[in-house]
């Protein structure tokens, strides 16, 4: 070597590989899923094809990956976090089924393909929707529990997430806010509680299964709020500026069906100023974890980075 040469890094800093973390983690997701799921040919078969056609329609595993990336970043197996990872994307799935119905959303296409109620009908579209709630609690019930965190905890947690308080609280408030002027208030309680609550349960259910400290679920809950809440802001922005191919599903359904929406009350600017200064918060939120969340890192990079 000579006098002037550089000595390379034994250990050179490699970027995360997000890519590879998504398609290694939906794949475990996917296969947990088909063993805690009854196969779709077992009677009555057309309620479990339905259930099957909704859950794996092609999603990223969003909200499996934030739970076992949470895991992850709390020094837990992330194997222990799988059950609670399928559980989430359970109650994620039949919401998005009940969202979807023409007495909700009225929407035709999810993912880019015909929704629930267009191929099965509306009847089993809202049974499907029901049986997957209820086989998140039978996924989430069969956990064993961690020192810190019970199994009646786990059981707890998914079950505040998705009660009238939280998730059904927003989609009521949405419903109920459709043709109205609402306030910049009023609609942040409705994302909080559509969008943010089950995306904070998804990670602190990822910490829960590490047996996190305190503290560390705090960090989770902090950063999961934020997440939630500038992830449907920025759902807000696409549907004014981007088209249906784009984003899989109907573009511009939101204006149409005058729901209220952060551009329609604020503008579109601030809506973007707005949705910046809640993903700051977020990367934030992960300060205490010193390097080790960097696939939560990625992951809110991904979701609060989109094309605005």
């Amino acid at each position: 070597m000579s006098a002037h040469s550089k000595p390379k890094s034994r250990n050179p800093q490699r970027p995360f590989d997000l890519p590879r973390f998504l398609e290694t983690r939906a794949a475990a997701v996917n296969a947990a899923l088909r063993r805690f799921l009854p196969p779709a040919t077992a009677r009555p078969s057309t309620i479990h094809r339905a259930m099957h056609y909704s859950l794996f329609a092609g999603g990223k595993r969003m909200r499996p990956a934030l739970c076992l990336a949470a895991a992850a970043a709390c020094g837990g197996d992330e194997r222990d976090a799988i059950p609670l990872a399928c559980a989430v994307e359970c109650v994620h799935t039949y919401s998005l089924i009940h969202d979807d119905l023409p007495a909700m959303d009225d929407d035709d296409f999810r993912r880019g393909q015909p929704t629930s109620h267009k191929v099965f009908g509306e009847g089993i579209a809202v049974l499907a929707g029901d049986a997957l709630l209820t086989q998140a609690f039978e996924i989430a019930a069969q956990c064993a529990g961690w020192p810190r965190y019970s199994h009646r905890d786990v059981v707890l947690e998914l079950a505040r997430a998705g009660g009238s308080l939280q998730l059904i609280a927003g989609q009521v408030a949405d419903l109920e806010a459709e043709g109205r002027k609402i306030s910049a208030g009023q609609l942040r309680y409705i994302h909080e509680r559509k969008t943010s609550a089950l995306l904070g349960c998804s990670v602190r259910l990822g910490g829960m299964s590490a047996n996190c400290a305190p503290a560390q679920l705090r960090a989770l809950t902090d950063f999961g709020y934020h997440v939630g809440l500038a992830f449907q802001i920025i759902d807000d922005i696409l549907d004014v500026t981007q088209t249906s191919e784009q984003l899989g599903k109907t573009a511009g359904k939101d204006t149409a069906s005058q729901k209220a929406t952060y551009p329609a009350i604020v503008g579109l600017e601030q809506s973007r100023r707005i949705a910046e200064r809640l993903t700051r918060r977020a990367f934030a939120a992960l300060k205490p974890f010193r390097g080790r969340a960097a696939a939560l890192e990625a992951l809110a990079a991904y979701l609060l980075q989109r094309d605005k």
